[in-house]
């Protein structure tokens, strides 16, 4: 079960995304489009995102004391400004989508697809990265690291592997779990996004980011302060709030359709002839 948990964990991180999409596409008729262009608007927002964060965000971090590696209120705080960089290049990518790109897309179907797209490269990418870990922790498994490990990197390469079999299979299906989580996150923030358009407020813009920044900072506080168990259940229950989005934004709730009120008939009344020309004499004098 050990082993076969380990295959399925990356297996499932990239068949949920093509299985949403399939759902997508013949539940709502969305368009494989504008699915690749949500998986465009991820790839693109991290050129940006990530430079970001390495060049900026990361020494200032430090500069302040405010690292991933601190406790308590240090890492508080730095869990809320990462979240908020993720929230800020995600949300304000997905917006100018819809803004210049998507400007004939912008209903609730188009929103899922996009992202479900957005999402779904993101459980792609993690999915190919954990599974070429998977085969190489498989191919090392019972061979002599001395001969295909550097040595400055054999204690480093034990821990890891050592970390890696020890998880229980539970534990190591969480990783599948939280990308699953990360996709409700994505289809709810999209469709908060798209509200900026549908409603006219660039408030639902900043509610969008707010909530990504939530989960983010959640997930990177709670690692290290709950555990993952108890983190990945509380990324499961925002997960849910987010889909609770989806469904309760489904039609642009208090937006109303422009009435163009029917002309109304105009009534001629006849006037009797004589006083018809009764008016007429009177005007003669007016």
């Amino acid at each position: 079960m050990d082993i076969f948990a380990r295959i399925l964990n990356p297996l499932l991180m990239l068949l949920l995304p093509l299985a949403l999409g399939v759902f997508l596409a013949r539940r709502l008729q969305g368009e494989w489009r504008v699915f690749g262009i949500g998986a465009v608007t991820f790839v693109a927002s991290q050129v940006f995102h990530i430079p970001f964060n390495l060049w900026i965000l990361s020494p200032f971090l430090e500069r302040m004391g405010w690292t991933a590696g601190q406790t308590g209120f240090s890492l508080a705080l730095a869990a809320l400004f990462l979240g908020l960089s993720a929230g800020i290049f995600e949300e304000v990518a997905r917006y100018f989508v819809f803004r210049l790109w998507l400007k004939d897309k912008r209903d609730w179907r188009s929103a899922l697809m996009l992202g479900a797209g957005h999402g779904g490269i993101e459980a792609v990418i993690v999915g190919v990265l954990t599974l070429l870990t998977v085969i190489q922790i498989f191919t090392l498994r019972g061979a002599d690291l001395t001969e295909v490990v550097p040595a400055d990197q054999l204690d480093l390469a034990k821990a890891q592997i050592e970390t890696f079999w020890a998880l229980p299979w539970y534990a190591v299906l969480l990783g599948a779990l939280e990308r699953a989580s990360a996709i409700a996150l994505h289809l709810g923030a999209t469709v908060l996004v798209l509200q900026a358009f549908t409603r006219k407020r660039i408030r639902w813009l900043f509610a969008a980011i707010v909530w990504h920044a939530a989960l983010d900072a959640v997930a990177v506080y709670g690692i290290q302060t709950w555990g993952m168990y108890i983190t990945e259940g509380l990324i499961f229950c925002m997960a849910l709030i987010s889909l609770f989005f989806v469904f309760i934004l489904r039609e642009p709730l208090g937006v109303e359709p422009d009435i163009i009120a029917a002309p109304q008939e105009i009534q001629i009344q006849s006037l009797p002839s004589d006083t018809l020309d009764e008016r007429l004499d009177e005007s003669r004098y007016n």
